[in-house]
């Protein structure tokens, strides 16, 4: 695919050289990444977003056709433009990418499309950042914001035997409606938010039975009570102790949840924010609840195995579902990026993020993450300031 470069006017020819100037590259076209580079504008700083895929939001526009923002509207907007009314205070998917595409056309960001970077190096005179692309480019920047994503790359557990199933085995990012599973027997493998919101729309989609396999009790939380949304709790909480939120999570948990233990969902027995700051986001109710109670989406035991048509649960249980949707995470697939640049922890995340950037590596900006329980969009917006600021410092 040609590289193009996307404005307020429409696609127009991408400049002949990318480098004029040495500006700051932005990797990745999706809300990090615009919002960092509609941030760096404002500062006066050229930046220009390099997106691998043909258009903006590219992971968006991929998500299953229910997916709502868990966070709300007003706390959701990026910098500089804030999201229609008309949106209802639950973004949808399709919104989602809509305000996207506003939001470069409206900040005349500077967009190339259809350019993958493969990795990043320091310019041989330490000044600036080289970068390695598609088509042999070589590109290079005063700075760089890696913003290629959390859910980069989907993650399917090596479980033995998988590969002999004879059902359908297919990642979440795969699934899309409950169309093609009418009628049929399907295992949901993982209780995150993801998993959870996919097991409920099976339910009302007409799947036969759901049943969701579970590893590690979430905690869930109502997304919103009395009209205040769970967002608003997670933002006024984040500095406090990690004893006494989980005390007052304890504590909502038993007024607002009911107890599901005998539907095999039993409380947590660590603390919610205990497992926030382990990067356990606690399930965000939007039916769960209610089918778990009503007996239409069933917990069973952890994925242990395959065995032809059957899987093998931890407990000991064989079952045959028609087909088995693996909600088990993404890789952020940033070590062929940066991997050898020092920069990543032991799980392959960055070890700073917003304004902050690596002592072995100046100039180097990550955004895009983590996945706070105040809210991805929020933080992102939050990120794309300190960059722009500290960027703007360095003159």
């Amino acid at each position: 695919m040609p590289d193009s470069a996307q404005t307020a006017g429409g696609t127009t020819p991408a400049p002949a050289d990318l480098t004029e100037g040495r500006p700051v590259y932005v990797i990745g076209g999706g809300p990090g990444g615009l919002a960092a580079a509609a941030a760096l504008r404002e500062q006066g700083i050229r930046a220009v977003v390099l997106e691998k895929s043909g258009k903006v939001g590219a992971s968006w526009r991929r998500h299953y056709d229910r997916l709502r923002l868990h966070t709300t509207r007003r706390r959701s907007a990026l910098p500089g433009l804030a999201m229609p009314r008309r949106f209802g205070r639950w973004v949808a998917r399709d919104d989602v990418v809509r305000y996207l595409e506003k939001y470069a056309e409206h900040h005349e960001l500077e967009v190339v499309t259809g350019v993958e970077v493969s990795r990043i190096d320091r310019t041989p005179d330490g000044t600036g950042w080289q970068l390695t692309a598609t088509g042999g480019r070589m590109l290079t920047g005063r700075a760089v914001v890696v913003a290629t994503g959390h859910n980069h790359t989907p993650r399917i557990p090596d479980w033995s035997g998988r590969e002999t199933f004879t059902g359908n085995l297919v990642h979440a990012a795969d699934y899309r409606n409950p169309g093609p599973y009418a009628g049929k027997d399907v295992l949901v493998v993982g209780i995150g938010n993801t998993g959870a919101e996919i097991a409920v729309d099976l339910v009302e989609g007409g799947a036969s039975r759901v049943r969701i396999a579970v590893r590690t009790v979430p905690h869930i939380v109502r997304r919103s009570t009395a009209g205040w949304p769970a967002q608003g709790t997670a933002v006024l909480v984040r500095r406090l102790p990690v004893r006494l939120v989980d005390l007052a999570g304890a504590l909502m948990a038993r007024i607002a949840v009911p107890d599901l233990a005998a539907q095999g969902l039993p409380r947590p027995d660590t603390g919610l924010y205990s497992r926030v700051r382990a990067g356990a986001i606690p399930v965000q109710d939007v039916g769960l609840i209610d089918a778990v109670k009503g007996g239409r989406v069933v917990p069973v035991a952890a994925v242990e195995s395959f065995d032809e048509d059957a899987v093998v649960l931890a407990d000991g249980e064989r079952i045959t579902p028609d087909a088995v949707i693996a909600a088990t995470g993404y890789r952020r697939a940033l070590e062929g990026l940066v991997g050898h640049l020092g920069v990543l922890d032991a799980r392959g995340r960055p070890v700073v993020h917003g304004g902050r950037t690596p002592k072995q590596a100046p100039g180097l900006y990550f955004t895009g993450f983590t996945n706070p329980i105040s809210g991805m969009f929020r933080e992102m917006a939050l990120d794309a300031r300190k960059i722009a600021k500290r960027l703007a410092r360095r003159g």
